[in-house]
């Protein structure tokens, strides 16, 4: 089909910072003004298909989106999560993930008054809201050891296809544990989706044949030889050479050292596996307890609260849910939040042991708590999680105590031997912020970032990894947090916690290094882009509504 060029707009109803949604035929496109140039791209983000003109806009050009999405799972309407998704106004380009794929862009010209733009009628159509990747280079023929990929993640898939977009021409193989190529892991807590084939980042017939690449699928690798740069996988049964190593491992959940942890019926929660024991098990009538308030049991919560179960328990240390991350205030907005859908907490305290049942000892029937019994047809412990990275122990890479990785500001392994090609990222990476404070964070869309930053890297673009850490949560309505991964020491809440409709504002003498809100959008985007160019306003300012 070839283009058209139509007058959409008068030029003056585009102010300058400004992005309007237009119509183009039967389709829309979403035309940008910077300074005295205008863009225009597909209207829809590409990850879910919500309209961008909702997002956020900055002066150099990055289009940001929040938005979330809700679909019918039997009896209950089940938030699947909010989304962030970053792009490039001018390139149509991902800037941050989720996003898969890439924008349409189109030529813009203004004349006589009017901005004009030549598209493609069918690239402004929702169903083809998506450009196909650029990939330089598909991998075909390639010769070499190449990349090797150790975890199945997010991180995994978007450091291929970064690999690919700058042109990276070697082979690339990915070793997962998981019986699957990488999925949307986001959808496991937040709607219990238990099938890996309809949250596929990609299936393993496109990695091969698009992006040359060998997924293999439930192979566990047992070490790593870095002075002769080699992965062996299961007992001696295989190695395989590379020339770059990525190691995107992710996390081990936790499990409480306690009596009848090891039961049968007492679940931790990953994978689809453990998604499918879950559903399996919350049916109506059943008794769940939850051991710790954390995201994902909270997430999890959501997805059961309308299966009409007997009981919801949760046990918890602090005082409130999410008191360590959100502060008291926000914690007990939570709190109440679920207590109202029959929720029942039993704070600051801990599990004595768990008990199994008398007609078959292999299975739980209650969780005592201080002495008393909380009875249970299958028990979550959701009480964190800890890198994967015992397979690593002698292989020249050294392990922080908590497991980690850490890495410089391009995601290289710093300590070890022959390392200078060995990267990792995601949840086992200790990384520098752009403030100099050390962290690791334990988040999909870190993960998926920090995949296209080493894909870049390793092909010689050696800009450091500064991504501003912004995470969602769909806790019944959605959080968002964005912060600097500095410890706050005040905290200042515009709005009402207990209706979960807020911002939060943390504070460490005097300067804001966080933000969280619910049902404030786009507060929490803004606050991203704020951080990002480093010109976030004094706390005062912000708080008094001076900016």
């Amino acid at each position: 089909m070839s283009a058209k060029t139509i007058a959409v707009l008068d030029a003056s109803e585009l102010k300058d910072g400004n992005m309007k949604e237009v119509d183009f035929e039967d389709g829309k496109v979403l035309l940008y003004r910077l300074d005295d140039k205008v863009h225009a791209t597909s209207a829809w983000c590409t990850h879910y298909g919500a309209p961008l003109a909702k997002g956020v806009l900055t002066a150099d050009g990055r289009v940001t989106w929040y938005f979330f999405i809700r679909r019918f799972h039997v009896e209950a309407l089940i938030t699947e999560g909010i989304m962030l998704a970053c792009f490039n106004v001018c390139t149509g380009d991902i800037e941050e993930a989720p996003a898969l794929m890439s924008l349409h862009t189109f030529k813009t010209e203004v004349k006589d008054g009017k901005i004009h733009v030549t598209a493609v009628p069918a690239d402004t159509q929702k169903k083809n809201l998506a450009r196909q990747p650029k990939l330089v280079s598909t991998g075909a023929n390639s010769t070499g050891k190449g990349v090797v990929i150790v975890g199945g993640g997010p991180g995994a898939f978007h450091a291929v296809e970064t690999l690919r977009e700058v042109g990276y021409p070697g082979p690339i193989n990915i070793l997962t544990k998981e019986e699957y190529p990488p999925i949307d892991r986001t959808k496991l807590s937040k709607a219990l989706t238990t099938d890996p084939n309809s949250i596929l980042l990609r299936t393993a017939a496109d990695l091969k044949i698009k992006y040359g690449t060998n997924v293999r699928v439930g192979t566990e690798v047992t070490s790593i030889d870095t002075e002769k740069k080699t992965v062996t996988i299961g007992n001696n049964e295989e190695t395989i050479p590379y020339d770059g190593l990525i190691l995107a491992t992710g996390s081990i959940p936790r499990k409480l050292p306690v009596e009848g942890a090891d039961l049968e019926n007492v679940y931790t929660f990953r994978g689809i596996d453990d998604a499918k024991r879950v559903d399996t098990s919350a049916q109506e009538g059943k008794r769940v307890v939850f051991i710790g308030s954390s995201f994902i049991a909270l997430e999890l919560i959501v997805c059961l609260s309308k299966r009409k179960l007997a009981s919801i328990d949760v046990v918890g240390m602090e005082e409130f849910p999410l008191e360590n991350v959100l502060g008291k205030a926000v914690g007990a907005g939570l709190k109440k939040h679920f207590e109202n859908m029959g929720v029942k907490f039993h704070m600051s305290t801990k599990v004595d042991k768990i008990v199994a049942r008398d007609d078959d000892p292999k299975l739980a029937k209650e969780v005592i708590v201080n002495g008393e019994p909380l009875a249970c047809d299958f028990v979550v412990m959701a009480v964190g999680a800890r890198p994967a990275t015992d397979f690593l122990k002698g292989s020249g890479i050294e392990l922080e105590a908590d497991g980690g990785i850490r890495v410089d500001r391009y995601l290289r392994v710093r300590t070890g031997r022959d390392t200078k090609l060995v990267f990792a990222i995601g949840d086992i990476a200790h990384y520098p912020l752009p403030t100099g404070e050390e962290v690791r964070i334990e988040h999909w869309n870190v993960a998926a970032n920090m995949g296209r930053a080493v894909g870049a890297i390793m092909c010689g673009n050696p800009w450091p990894y500064t991504k501003i850490p912004v995470f969602w949560s769909a806790l019944g309505q959605q959080l968002r947090y964005t912060g600097l991964g500095l410890k706050w020491d005040d905290i200042k809440i515009v709005g009402d916690p207990d209706s979960l409709k807020f911002i939060a504002y943390y504070i460490k003498k005097s300067k804001i290094v966080a933000v969280a809100s619910m049902q404030n959008d786009p507060v929490v985007s803004k606050a991203a882009e704020l951080f990002r160019l480093g010109i976030m306003p004094v706390a005062d300012y912000v708080i008094s509504g001076e900016v």
